[in-house]
């Protein structure tokens, strides 16, 4: 084939591809991926096969190839009709109803369609698609010669700075095929042109994947494959481009359509194209065939390796990357290779399924780059450009290699990451509302999610905007704050959903005020990308992060609350699909928790048990495990053996947890036995006076105010104490103020205040392992109650009105006299009883006169009159609340009662974590009486103290005791946490 025609075919896709495009410097399009399929013939034999797995598995390995072509013969029907429909599913879905605007030479489209036949070819309307047609050259002699010259031109993988020239990437696909399409395999395999074939497609393609595994049942298979008649010359012919394809089998890829997952064929693909490259035959091809390789750069190839050499040791030049690039330096300068790795942010690297990622999958410029990086040991200095394209494109093997290798993300680049993962992309901050991250972190805090996911945006366009006129020294300062505040926007959402006040010390607000000039080039914290990680819903990056940072259990189960509560933010806006998804990932870092505590307690069960009041700071959140998992209802956490090991130590305070030995050490141990929450609780009840006990709470919790008072008013005792404290204000009141005789209502409330303190007693029983959760069962079920109650209420209101409305039809003094008279009692009793099958039919018939003053006319008002249609309406009440509403709350308890049975034990510990944590700080009463002052005091001097000394004094002076005892095994538990997720997790 003339070379000439090859050229202009090459030069014709390239300008009618990229016409629209700013070409570089030295004016090179070139694709960074070319997909070349055949297989187009006439068949013989009616066998479907799985062509949309086909169709997946192509788009998506051509979108993570970068700038992709996809060459194919353009035929009406076969293959080629099938390849077409692929590229249109692929418009439809990337540009929706712009498709049809979007030319083929549109910056946005990354994937290109070219038709290699040479000649217009008539389509229906419906089959329309965007693609571009060549006007020379056809048939199969004539696509081999070009994908031979596809191979051996030059591409730049990484940017235009600097000269590192990579052959273009091809990869024969095969569907499908006849004689003619195994005929051009073994061709292509003599070029050393990497071929996938797309197994379970049928004819020629499962014919070669037949005769690689098995060669003694060719001649039956080809018969029935390809569904022809063989004469013995055409067989011949077969037989000998099957040897050769088999001489070349290792340059040969397998897709299997009906078990691979079709992003699966990225790797295949990867794998096969760095496996071509990497035999030396291949090098050796390239060089003699002319792939513009200077003459100086032959010679010198080796010489120049021995000059980079660092050591004996040192193998400078012997990866695929080095040997492959046309270098016309020696020893490049870090500078130049932080231009060259800019060239990653020109690309579009699409979210991959890390499932499937191997180091070789598409795009190649992961594989290559680092490979570069680490020929010139330049990894640590210039791998965070790598390393924060291989977080936005979800490439875990990549993350973890260059963590390993302490490759750290700069501060500068945490904006662009949140900005290109977490915002989106096309739905305005400000303007319009979405159903995304964005949105729901805005709706947490709408000035940090802003921060977050809008600046670094609108810093960009006004960079564009202004072009090389601003000052390149400002842009770095402006980026390298808005770094800082993207870090604490980020924290400050945290801390937000969670309700958590940020906590500081003089030491860290020492770190606050230092200047930060030199942002841009200091390194973030694995818990900066883990916290990203987390918004953005990246499991498995977030999992490595985690395993790579401190104080795992602690910031585990942070990592879970924040996903719940996220979970629940995307549920509020009906997106259900995220917020399952988030849950999920909650319930993964909950269960990773679970795993840590139960092998540490295994291990070490004494360090375990201190572990869980191990006090750290996880993104401004100061707590403990066990504090933090009772703050956040984690159920299976506070029941943990761990924490129930620790609940029990402060429950007998390091006293023997038996009842007899306990009353002992009354006399061995008095301090411990008298401070002791269980004597405390014990004496509590005995005197039976709570009052002003619930005033006192724990200390230890650094939530806000409002999160504080909103899980006070949702425990049930607390509510009931508020109840009996409210009703002997209002007993008091009525007695003294109003001074009511003979004080009858006063009387009443007082009873009724008496009666709650008495149900309040129950709580006493909340601590026995069999009578705790019979109670909780009970607490539960009148929230059931409440709710039916809520139901009842329309429904007895609304019956008692019509009844009422049509026996007393005149009835007009319906608020007249006390309340206690008041009518609307009359009409709500009626319906009320008959919730309990008190039918009263002699007062609904209106027969009934007993309640006439008068029958005076004047005052028959008063008295009942006949209405049948009142009986009417009141069997059909009678059935709609006996024999619906009443068996509904009892459906109701009986679920309730079997969902609080299965997890009795779980409720039960943490309930009862809830009296021991009480009570370790509470002072019995009446005793409370006499130091409450006290304690008010200390909390005035700890919080209005104008002295930050004093306010220090004040916290040492409160935790000095237990930090002593945590200072000498901190270090220890610390590592003992690091091994133990480890060794979980494997994941490193």
């Amino acid at each position: 084939m003339d070379a000439n025609d090859l050229k202009f075919t090459w030069n014709e896709i390239t300008q009618g591809v990229t016409s629209n495009v700013s070409t570089s410097d030295d004016g090179n399009t070139s694709p960074t991926m070319v997909f070349s399929v055949i297989g187009d013939s006439d068949s013989f034999v009616p066998r479907p096969w799985p062509k949309t797995v086909f169709q997946t598995a192509l788009i998506e390995a051509a979108k993570s190839g970068g700038e992709t072509w996809i060459l194919y013969n353009g035929k009406k029907h076969g293959l080629s009709k099938v390849v077409r429909e692929a590229y249109k599913n692929y418009e439809d879905i990337e540009f929706k109803t712009r498709a049809a605007k979007n030319k083929i030479s549109d910056p946005d489209r990354h994937v290109k369609l070219v038709n290699i036949a040479g000649k217009e070819v008539s389509q229906n309307t419906s089959e329309k698609t965007t693609e571009f047609k060549t006007t020379l050259g056809e048939g199969q002699e004539f696509l081999l010669d070009f994908e031979k010259f596809v191979s051996e031109q030059d591409v730049s993988f990484f940017s235009q700075q600097m000269d590192t020239k990579m052959p273009v990437p091809i990869a024969i696909i095969v569907c499908e095929g006849d004689i003619e399409t195994i005929a051009h395999i073994s061709k292509a395999l003599q070029h050393k042109l990497p071929v996938i074939i797309m197994k379970g497609s049928g004819m020629a393609a499962d014919l070669v994947v037949d005769y690689l595994e098995n060669k003694n049942s060719l001649r039956k298979k080809a018969s029935i494959l390809l569904g022809i008649r063989f004469d013995d010359t055409t067989y011949q012919e077969l037989k000998k481009h099957l040897k050769s394809i088999d001489k070349a089998k290792d340059l040969v890829g397998v897709f299997d359509l009906e078990r691979d997952d079709p992003l699966m064929l990225s790797n295949i693909v990867g794998e096969t194209v760095v496996s071509c490259w990497s035999i030396e035959s291949t090098l050796q091809s390239y060089t003699n065939e002319g792939v513009k390789i200077p003459k100086h750069d032959k010679s010198s190839f080796h010489s120049d390796v021995a000059h980079t050499e660092v050591n004996e040791n040192t193998n400078k030049g012997s990866s695929l990357a080095w040997k492959l690039l046309r270098r016309n330096f020696v020893s490049p300068e870090e500078k130049i290779i932080y231009q060259v790795l800019e060239g990653f942010k020109e690309s579009k690297p699409y979210v991959l399924n890390p499932k499937y990622s191997t180091p070789t999958s598409l795009p190649l410029y992961f594989y290559f780059g680092y490979q570069l990086l680490q020929e010139l040991e330049l990894i640590e200095e210039c791998g965070p450009v790598l390393l924060l394209e291989a977080l936005k494109a979800n490439r875990c093997d990549y993350v973890r290699v260059l963590l390993d290798r302490g490759v750290n993300l700069k501060m500068i680049n945490l904006p662009e990451l949140y900005e290109q993962t977490v915002s989106c992309q096309k739905c305005k901050f400000k303007r319009k509302d979405c159903l995304h991250m964005q949105w729901i972190l805005k709706q947490i805090q709408e000035k940090q999610a802003k921060k977050l996911c809008h600046e670094y945006r609108s810093m960009m366009k006004k960079r564009i905007k202004h072009g090389n006129q601003q000052n390149a020294k400002y842009i770095v300062e402006e980026l390298s704050e808005l770094s800082v505040s993207v870090a604490d926007a980020a924290t400050g959402l945290c801390r937000k959903l969670l309700r958590y006040k940020e906590y500081s010390t003089d030491e860290f607000s020492e770190k606050e005020k230092s200047p930060t000039i030199n942002v841009n080039l200091k390194d973030t914290t694995i818990s900066d990308i883990l916290l990203w990680a987390i918004f953005a819903n990246r499991k498995e990056l977030a999992e490595i992060c985690w395993l790579r940072g401190d104080n795992h259990l602690l910031t585990g189960l942070v990592c879970s609350a924040i996903l719940r509560k996220l979970s629940k933010k995307a549920s509020n806006v009906k997106e259900q699909i995220l917020s399952i998804d988030l849950e999920e990932h909650s319930k993964l870092f909950e269960e990773r928790c679970i795993s840590i505590m139960d092998s540490m307690y295994q291990e070490d069960s004494q360090h375990a048990i201190d572990l869980m009041d191990d006090e750290a700071v996880v993104w401004g959140i100061h707590s403990s495990p066990l504090t933090f998992a009772y703050e956040n209802f984690m159920y299976d956490v506070v029941a943990h053996t761990c924490s129930q090991k620790y609940i029990n130590i402060k429950w007998y305070n390091n006293l023997a947890p038996d009842l007899v030995p306990f009353l002992q050490s009354a006399i061995r141990k008095p301090k411990n036995f008298f401070t002791a929450p269980l004597t405390k609780y014990i004496f509590n009840y005995m005197v039976f006076l709570t009052v002003l006990g619930c005033l006192e709470a724990r200390g230890r919790s650094h939530r806000g105010y409002y999160s504080r008072m909103k899980r006070y008013l949702y425990d049930f005792w607390n509510g009931v104490d508020l109840l009996s404290y409210a009703l002997l204000i209002v007993a008091l009141f009525v007695r003294h103020v109003h001074q009511s005789k003979p004080f009858t209502d006063a009387r009443r409330i007082y009873a009724l205040s008496l009666l709650v303190m008495y149900l309040r007693f129950f709580e006493v029983f909340l601590i026995h392992r069999k009578l705790g959760p019979t109670l909780i069962m009970i607490k539960e079920m009148l929230k059931d109650l409440l709710r039916f109650l809520f139901i009842a209420v329309f429904v007895v209101l609304g019956v008692g009105i019509y009844y009422h409305t049509n026996l007393w039809p005149d009835y007009e003094a319906m608020w007249d006299g006390g309340w206690q008279n008041w009518r609307i009692w009359t009409i709500l009793y009626y319906p009320y009883w008959q919730l309990y099958a008190e039918i009263n039919l002699d007062h609904l018939d209106g027969s009934n006169e007993s309640n006439c003053t008068s029958v005076t006319s004047a005052d028959s008002s008063k008295c009942p009159r006949e209405d049948w249609t009142v009986q009417a309406i009141a069997a059909i009440y009678m059935l709609f609340s006996n024999f619906l509403l009443v068996n509904l709350v009892i459906a109701m308890f009986s679920y309730t009662f079997e969902r609080v049975q299965e997890n009795s034990e779980k409720l039960w510990r943490f309930e009862r974590y809830t009296v021991i944590n009480d009570y370790d700080w509470r002072i019995p009463s009446p005793i409370n009486l006499v130091f409450l002052p006290y304690r008010l005091f200390r909390y005035l001097a700890k919080h209005d103290c104008c002295s930050p000394h004093c306010k220090q004094i004040s916290i040492l002076e409160q935790k000095k005791k237990e930090k002593r005892k945590r200072e000498k095994n901190e270090a220890y538990q610390r590592s003992l946490q690091k091994i133990t997720a480890l060794r979980n997790h494997s994941k490193l």
